[in-house]
């Protein structure tokens, strides 16, 4: 499997920012995002209806409006991550701002004693991903060097002379070659490279990730309500995609020996993703008894044209051999950024959820609270990367290796989420909680990072709401731990270099509501 993984990078060589698995987790492993009182139940919103979350978790629950309403909903993200990297700790913390459903749903009731009693249509747009982060790790290292990446584009590569290593990697290799980095050798007749890295006598290694931006959803949906027993509903989600990045990855001596000439190189590679995608959900719901709800909701793939934007800044000082060097990737491009076209799809997702609520059903005055639960299931291997064009055989190629490696590194998993309100008259108490699992294989981490705990989510999530004479008010605070795991770069047959990331990402959410 490990050689699987290889494969994709060593084709990915002389493209530094190509596509690789973890884009395809970074764009699907998300947690439901909504309203105020959607995120204080946990995201459990399956079975229950009623609210303009539905458009994005079951558009059947839209049939439950006998009236419209407008919702507004502002938030804010603190984000807190605590890394380990061979041995060593580092933390770093960041803040954005959020938005859930900004909307409409108009209710129209039904005149003519059908038994269709109302129809309902929904209009939003919402943040359902948000990129905002920022990530420290450091460590000393004496196995192996960033750098060596390069020796490996520029060996698979096929750079047979200077020239070829001084211009045909422009994002990478090129790059490290005209900074001296890495240089030439002529050992036993034979032309090579080796990097003037001091892995011997160890490096300390420093990154810095920041990234910024998210996924939004564009959602107009229908939502039909039959005897006030069973209810379906569809939308249509167009979501746009924007995804900036910037890794800063700095090496230095160790040692600080001042004649052995490496003292540091810092290699900033920047990142931009921009993407325009459409999906649709479609969904039931149905009271088999007046206090008891089933909802089922299928939600499509979305299918992603997506553009790559990205340039590469290296400096290197080697000391007394050539001194301080600088070099960016648009000195070889006549000042332009590389730019890549491709396509990408997410998994599909299924749910089924149950709701109970307490009180007189039929009543909302009346009524004294609930509780709700989803389970989900989603496949991760369902993603896919594939060419913008698809007669482009080396293209095909690459993405065909990339989508084995998705198949093989990644797994199905089941999320489960559940909540439940209390309700005081015009004061709502509400809690919830969630959790999401491991979307990966063992074989994404090779024997030897076996320990690494990764690939989980929990949600935990409380609030209140106040509602009275048409308007309402949800404050929530949405509390997220996450572990996972973060390469700062891979080398075939080498060191498998893994981090440790622990986040801790606090959410407060405003929704604010008129009906009318």
């Amino acid at each position: 499997m490990r050689v699987i993984i290889m494969v994709v990078f060593v084709l990915s060589a002389t493209i530094l920012f190509a596509q690789e698995p973890l884009d395809a987790i970074r764009y699907s492993w998300t947690t439901p995002q909504g309203t105020a009182r959607a995120q204080a139940i946990g995201g459990a919103t399956t079975a229950l209806g009623g609210d303009i979350t539905s458009l994005y978790s079951n558009p059947a629950g839209l049939g439950l409006y006998k009236t419209s309403e407008f919702v507004l909903t502002p938030g804010i993200s603190f984000y807190n991550n605590n890394t380990t990297y061979r041995g060593s700790s580092a933390s770093d913390a960041k803040s954005s701002f959020n938005y859930g459903p900004i909307g409409i749903v108009w209710g129209i009731p039904s005149y003519n004693n059908s038994k269709w009693k109302n129809v309902s249509v929904g209009l939003a747009i919402s943040k359902t991903a948000n990129f905002t982060n920022r990530t420290f790790l450091e460590g000393n290292n004496n196995q192996s060097s960033y750098s060596e990446k390069y020796l490996e584009q520029l060996i698979d590569g096929n750079a047979t002379n200077p020239n070829d290593a001084a211009n045909n990697f422009p994002y990478g290799a090129s790059l490290a070659f005209n900074t001296y980095l890495v240089d030439t050798t002529t050992a036993s007749g034979s032309y090579g490279y080796f990097s003037n890295a001091t892995v011997s006598t160890g490096v300390k290694q420093q990154q810095t990730i920041s990234s910024k931006g998210g996924i939004s959803d564009f959602s107009i949906g229908l939502g039909a309500n039959y005897n006030d027993v069973f209810y379906l509903g569809g939308s249509l989600n167009i979501s746009t995609l924007n995804y900036t990045r910037t890794s800063t990855f700095r090496e230095s001596d160790a040692t600080n020996n001042a004649n052995n000439d490496f003292n540091y190189f810092e290699s900033e590679e920047y990142l931009k993703t921009e993407g325009v995608g459409a999906s649709v959900n479609i969904g039931i719901l149905i009271k088999p008894v007046e206090a008891l709800r089933v909802g089922l909701s299928f939600h499509s793939p979305t299918w992603y044209s997506v553009k790559d934007t990205y340039t590469s800044l290296l400096t290197t000082d080697t000391e007394g051999y050539a001194g301080e060097q600088t070099q960016s990737s648009t000195d070889l491009t006549d000042g332009y950024p590389g730019e890549y076209n491709y396509r990408f799809r997410t998994p599909v997702r299924l749910a089924a959820g149950l709701a109970y609520i307490f009180g007189t059903e039929g009543d909302v005055k009346a009524q004294k609270g609930f509780l709700t639960a989803d389970v989900e299931y989603i496949s991760y291997k369902g993603s896919a990367f594939n060419a913008q064009d698809r007669s482009n055989q080396s293209d095909k190629e690459y993405f065909n290796t990339l989508n084995n490696t998705i198949d093989n590194v990644f797994k199905s998993a089941v999320n489960f989420r559940m909540g439940g309100e209390l309700k005081f008259e015009t004061i709502m108490v509400r809690a919830g909680f969630g959790y999401y699992g491991n979307p990966y294989t063992g074989n994404y981490f090779g024997n030897s990072v076996t320990d690494v705990t990764r690939g989980s989510k929990m949600n935990i999530s409380g609030g209140l709401g106040w509602r009275n004479k048409g308007m309402f008010v949800d404050l929530t605070y949405l509390h997220q731990i996450l572990s996972d795991v973060y390469f700062p770069y891979d080398l075939e047959g080498n060191v498998f270099n893994a981090a440790k990331v622990k986040s801790n990402v606090g959410n407060i959410l405003l929704t604010l509501g008129f009906k009318f």
